[in-house]
């Protein structure tokens, strides 16, 4: 005969299951919510990467939209998205390279041998600027308008798709 306390155990660990599963499915990770849509973007303190040009506070409020992109030569995702961040610049976007986490030489040698989409860059190699801007792990980037202010980040790889359905949209809004 069985108890009806031996039941409670599976129940209650196919009820956990549940909401586990359900909450893995229920957003997309590409999603992330960042505390600073629609406000400005967090300061700019970072280390020269080599000979790059440098950017600061004041290149994100010249009037002209910029994507902010956070990467780093040690990161598979971030060589696939490499060509589409390539072709956003041969295009006019502006992009600006924040690299995360790495050496300098490392770092130099993967813009190197795959092409500089970076109008400016500069490197962070603690990871504290990412920190301040939230960001969860690489590549994320964000659109940041003329004025400075964040209207929007992704999380992950930005592949054809995502550049078509999220970042273009968003460009003759952020250039207003």
């Amino acid at each position: 005969m069985v108890k009806p306390l031996m039941l409670a155990p599976p129940l209650v660990f196919a009820g956990l299951a549940i909401l586990f599963v359900w909450g893995m499915w229920r957003q997309d990770p590409s999603q992330l919510p960042t505390a600073f849509a629609g406000k400005d973007a967090p300061a700019v303190a970072l280390s020269p990467l080599g000979s790059l040009p440098e950017f600061n506070d004041s290149d994100l409020r010249d009037g002209q939209v910029k994507l902010v992109n956070f990467w780093a030569s040690w990161c598979a995702p971030c060589r696939v998205e490499h060509p589409n961040l390539e072709a956003l610049s041969g295009q006019g976007v502006e992009i600006l390279g924040v690299n995360y986490k790495d050496t300098p030489d490392k770092a130099l040698k993967f813009l190197n041998s795959l092409g500089n989409p970076f109008a400016r860059a500069g490197q962070d190699p603690q990871g504290q600027m990412a920190l301040n801007w939230g960001v969860y792990g690489v590549p994320e980037t964000f659109v940041v308008d003329g004025q400075g202010k964040v209207l929007m980040r992704y999380a992950g790889p930005l592949t054809e798709d995502v550049i078509a359905q999220k970042i273009r949209p968003l460009l003759p809004k952020a250039s207003q």
